[in-house]
């Protein structure tokens, strides 16, 4: 089966195209970091007209790198993200299908995010624990098969990819500012700062980022009142920021799989291209004899490739969308259904 698939959730526009026997034929995407930047942060009513503008050239564009195939099912983004962005994806992608006479469907974006490393040469074999890190989500999920999740572990506040932007901009450092931090962290000396690690005293699988957050303001305030606000002062709390970030996942993660007696860990969304996170959990599964499954760079952050796959699968299943699509704001992932043909 071969799926055209739209991602409009928030600033990135994307379309890949995704054949279930060749795997995936082209992909392209149209960032909007510079739209927004002016803002220190996503505006929804400039996103969703952006998409609007760049989606149907985006498309135009991977038909013809993919050597046009016959399309068989369109795939868009549903939810969750900003309901502008999403209506502007999702009304494409329906109208296509309409237009096409081909059945089109609502893809949860998280899921998408979660069966990225499915596109790759060695994807995981069911079941596995994920850790999904992104600007708007930190959670820890058990994964048996495609629609079978159970949420362990969710953050109680900010997601760690949010209280990255959030340190970044406090420091003055630009946007978005996640990358920014970890290439500032690479200069930064560790002994400097200790910050704490959230939340790990306790039992359970939940997150707290906000505290981290606020622990940096208050670092950041000291020097600044000190005279001390430099580059190496910066660089130094973005070390002992990530730090504390990785350390927290990766003693989560720790806890989830051995609470579930799994030896398998997938990493997915935009915090996953982190350096420091991923040599963590790659100690964390040497020392277990396990394995740990990352995306490539290019699809840990928002793309159309994870949800043409996901959903292929879903469509190959037999689920379809009718023509009343909605978009969702929030959407768990334990509401999706679970599909049995793998």
């Amino acid at each position: 089966m071969c799926v055209l698939a739209i991602e409009s959730s928030c600033d990135e526009s994307a379309v890949a195209i995704y054949d279930s026997r060749k795997g995936l034929l082209a992909h392209n995407l149209f960032s909007q970091v510079a739209l927004h930047a002016e803002y220190g942060g996503v505006v929804p009513e400039l996103a969703s007209r952006d998409h609007i503008r760049k989606i149907t050239p985006l498309i135009t564009q991977t038909l013809e790198q993919a050597g046009k195939p016959k399309i068989d099912g369109i795939a868009y983004t549903a939810g969750p993200g900003l309901i502008g962005a999403l209506l502007s994806g999702g009304a494409i992608a329906r109208s296509l299908a309409f237009a096409w006479h081909i059945p089109a469907i609502g893809v949860h974006h998280m899921e998408g995010h979660l069966l990225a490393p499915m596109l790759e040469d060695n994807p995981p074999a069911f079941p596995f624990i994920a850790l999904l890190v992104s600007g708007g989500h930190s959670m820890i999920i058990r994964v048996d098969g495609i629609g079978r999740y159970k949420l362990l572990g969710d953050t109680l506040d900010d997601a760690a990819g949010e209280a990255f932007d959030k340190t970044a901009k406090m420091m003055g450092l630009g946007y978005p500012g996640g990358p920014m931090v970890s290439k500032l962290a690479l200069s930064g000396d560790q002994t400097r700062y200790r910050f704490p690690r959230p939340m790990v005293d306790r039992p359970g699988l939940d997150m707290s980022f906000s505290g981290l957050k606020t622990f940096s303001l208050n670092t950041w305030q000291k020097a600044q009142a000190e005279g001390d606000d430099n580059d190496q002062t910066r660089a130094d709390i973005c070390r002992a920021f990530e730090l504390a970030v990785a350390d927290t996942l990766m003693i989560k993660c720790k806890r989830a799989l051995d609470q579930e007696g799994l030896n398998r860990i997938v990493v997915s969304g935009g915090v996953s291209a982190n350096r420091e996170i991923r040599a963590k959990l790659d100690q964390l599964m040497a020392k277990r004899k396990g394995q740990a499954f990352y995306p490539r760079l290019e699809f840990c952050t928002d793309n159309a490739a994870m949800i043409a796959y996901a959903g292929a699968q879903r469509l190959m299943a037999g689920e379809q969308n009718d023509l009343n699509f909605a978009a969702k704001a929030r959407w768990s992932l334990e509401d999706l259904s679970a599909i049995d043909h793998h």
